[in-house]
């Protein structure tokens, strides 16, 4: 088994091997994974924090020791709080952009170890959990980034990747994919139950669960439609006043914060 780790700003996770595969993830900066499988250009990996898999070019992968990527999964890790930061790498001049919510694993006088690589960052870190108040804050910093399927920064974001990266800034782990994060938590039978910060979830014709969006005070919602936006919520689902009308379904309420 071999194991890696991100230590470039943003890599494309693809369904298939392929430039031309769909996106259906983003790695970010500091994440880690195992190589589950190789081929000669490409490597499927499995992350750390949320088991997610897909596909990885090899020219975009930096292998590291089994014995750090247990370091790393074992470790607290602080979190980029700022939309957009420089990290530099001393020993070859280079500098690139880390976004909201990028790990910086063992990071110490505003050194970052990666591996057998040390950068250098400066900017504010987020180590600690976080109350909902300060959930909904950091919500609002996505507000306006683009809609991006696979997406999981304010340069472009889809629903369940902007909530996975909300609940992280604020110290908590779910799933990836909307379906996966609908199946954790407390079930609420009203809207009136719910406190700023539960997640609420939207399914198709056929049933399935394909939207998610963090629930506001006053029945409003923000979510990552087209771009990350408020809306009103109400029981029938989203309503967006821009058309007059609804856009989402609404399923199911879920409290996962205690």
């Amino acid at each position: 088994m071999q194991y890696g780790l991100c230590n470039l700003s943003i890599l494309p996770l693809r369904l298939e091997p392929s430039d031309a595969s769909e996106m259906v993830n983003q790695v970010l900066f500091g994440e880690s994974f195992k190589v589950i499988e190789q081929r000669k250009k490409w490597s499927k990996i499995r992350l750390s924090h949320d088991k997610y898999e897909g596909w990885l070019d090899n020219k975009q992968i930096q292998l590291c020791s089994e014995a750090f990527y247990m370091d790393l999964k074992e470790e607290n890790t602080p979190i980029c709080a700022e939309l957009i930061e420089i990290i530099s790498h001393p020993r070859t001049g280079a500098f690139f952009p880390v976004l909201l919510g990028c790990y910086l694993p063992f990071i110490k006088e505003g050194k970052v170890s990666l591996g057998e690589e040390v950068y250098e960052f400066q900017g504010p870190l987020i180590n600690t959990k976080s109350d909902r108040a300060r959930l909904i804050d950091y919500a609002y910093q996505y507000i306006s980034a683009p809609y991006l399927w696979g997406g999981r920064t304010p340069l472009g974001i889809d629903c369940s990747g902007f909530t996975q990266m909300v609940y992280r800034l604020s110290g908590f782990s779910i799933p990836r994919d909307a379906s996966q994060q609908a199946l954790l938590g407390e079930t609420l039978s009203f809207i009136e139950e719910s406190t700023p910060g539960d997640l609420a979830f939207f399914d198709n014709e056929e049933g399935k669960i394909v939207h998610v969006g963090i629930i506001l005070s006053d029945n409003y919602i923000i979510h990552a439609s087209g771009k990350v936006r408020l809306d009103r919520l109400d029981q029938t689902g989203i309503f967006n006043s821009e058309i007059n009308g609804h856009t989402h379904k609404l399923r199911v309420i879920k409290k996962i914060i205690p």
